[in-house]
């Protein structure tokens, strides 16, 4: 079975309507020392055969029970989740260059952005980030612009991958980044709030799995006349904990995979970003909006898009063109369909399958990094060292933990291993867990 449907004259035709006589024409602008002139070893294979060979090769997979989180998190996917998103007019819509007729793509981002600042305990909500980590950085930006001072303190327990981005966004540009770091309970240390900032960014949970006092870091950050920006990686846990809103953030960042998007070997995740209506006009990407047609009829409208696309570069606020507007449709309708209840119910039993797991590992012999609180995930630490009894666990099915020294953030914290449990885990499966565990 043929993959491309031009026929021999149509292929003809094209090159004669481009002037060439051969495709390999259109490669001449590629230097000839780099190019390769053998023809590439692959056989031709029809539709239904290259099927089976990738379901085999799928079949070769082995799949494990994973206890880890660190920012990608394993959840329960209703089926009428993946079947409602991948209907034709939600998979194949683009993003609305034409807002007029593009209502639905319109509506559904509108609904996102509403439960996204529900959620979060904001008052208005976009719907243009490519993920947590581009959130958690266009949200200092953000912050920068607000209070116009070139300085933000960000706390070392925001996930590594998040300042790694935060880095690459700041590297062209003369603002600074201060660091605070990390009280003996594992939370972050706001006692001292360097003068001249424009924001202190804190995470919680934080990547030690300990949930921060935000009241009292949105305290610490006014008092320093910053604004507290709180960026999270389990979006799961508003479902369960006081918002960010509500303890007195001013902008809020952080990834939504948790709702109805396959954790995919890391991405494409969804990012979501919401803050106080007073900085409206200074949050990148686009925002939708509410009102009426002529006829009164209720309508969506592109509200505020200070992106590049629309208007002159620079008046931009950002360089975010697009966004993962599939993944926040999906995000939106697992919001929907869960709801506060649903939510609650998810969340708590997050916590509680982490509760009995972290139990479990102190009977094994682990102690906990800290005794702060927590949400679905915890560090402990293995007084004799965990590499090997990991791997036997690996080759058992069973994929435990992370080791908190690999990141160059977290060197000092030897021994250290960072493990999660969801709704996903059976008592069965952590039961199973923690007898090897013990035996290894």
């Amino acid at each position: 079975m043929r993959y491309l449907s031009h026929t021999a004259d149509d292929l003809r035709e094209i090159k004669e309507t481009i002037g060439i006589r051969e495709v390999g024409e259109l490669f001449e602008s590629i230097p000839r020392d780099i190019r390769r002139y053998t023809e590439i070893a692959i056989e031709p294979r029809s539709e239904w055969k290259l099927s089976r060979e990738f379901g085999e090769m799928a079949g070769m997979n082995r799949s494990c029970a994973a206890f880890i989180g660190a920012g990608s998190y394993p959840h329960h996917i209703p089926a009428h989740i993946p079947y409602l998103a991948s209907r034709s007019e939600f998979l194949t819509s683009y993003t609305p260059y034409q807002p007029e007729v593009s209502q639905g793509t319109l509506q559904a981002i509108f609904e996102f952005q509403t439960m996204t600042a529900n959620l979060l305990g904001m008052e208005v909500a976009n719907a243009s980030m490519y993920d947590g980590a581009s959130a958690f950085a266009e949200a200092a930006l953000m912050a920068i612009r607000v209070r116009k001072k070139p300085k933000i303190a960000v706390s070392r327990l925001n996930h590594p991958h998040y300042l790694a981005t935060l880095e690459t966004y700041l590297r062209p540009t003369s603002f600074e980044i201060v660091e605070l770091g990390a009280a003996p309970d594992g939370s972050t240390d706001c006692r001292n709030i360097p003068d001249g900032i424009s924001a202190v960014i804190i995470q919680s949970p934080n990547f030690l799995g300990v949930i921060e006092d935000l009241g009292a870091a949105a305290k610490a950050a006014h008092g320093a006349y910053a604004l507290l920006v709180v960026s999270f990686t389990e979006a799961m846990t508003w479902g369960l904990l006081k918002n960010p809103g509500s303890a007195g953030a001013d902008i809020v960042c952080g990834e939504g995979q948790s709702f109805g998007i396959p954790q995919n070997f890391g991405g494409p995740g969804v990012g979501m970003l919401a803050c106080r209506k007073d900085f409206v006009r200074t949050m990148p990407g686009r925002l939708v909006g509410e009102t009426a047609d002529k006829n009164g009829e209720r309508s969506f409208v592109l509200t505020l898009a200070a992106r590049e696309q629309h208007i002159r570069r620079e008046k931009a606020v950002s360089n975010i063109c697009t966004n993962s507007g599939h993944n926040a449709l999906t995000a939106a309708m697992y919001m929907a369909s869960a709801g506060k209840e649903g939510l609650r119910e998810i969340a708590r039993q997050n916590h509680d399958k982490a509760v009995y797991l972290k139990n479990g590992l102190d009977r094994a012999g682990f102690r906990p990094l800290s005794d702060a609180p927590f949400f679905n995930e915890f560090a402990m630490i293995s007084p004799g060292g965990f590499e090997k009894r990991r791997e036997a666990l690996l080759k058992r099915g069973i994929a435990a933990g992370l080791k908190l020294d690999s990141f160059r953030e977290f060197e000092d914290y030897k021994n250290a291993w960072l493990f999660c449990a969801t709704e996903v885990h059976s008592r069965a499966d952590i039961d199973a867990f923690l007898k090897e565990a013990a035996e290894s």
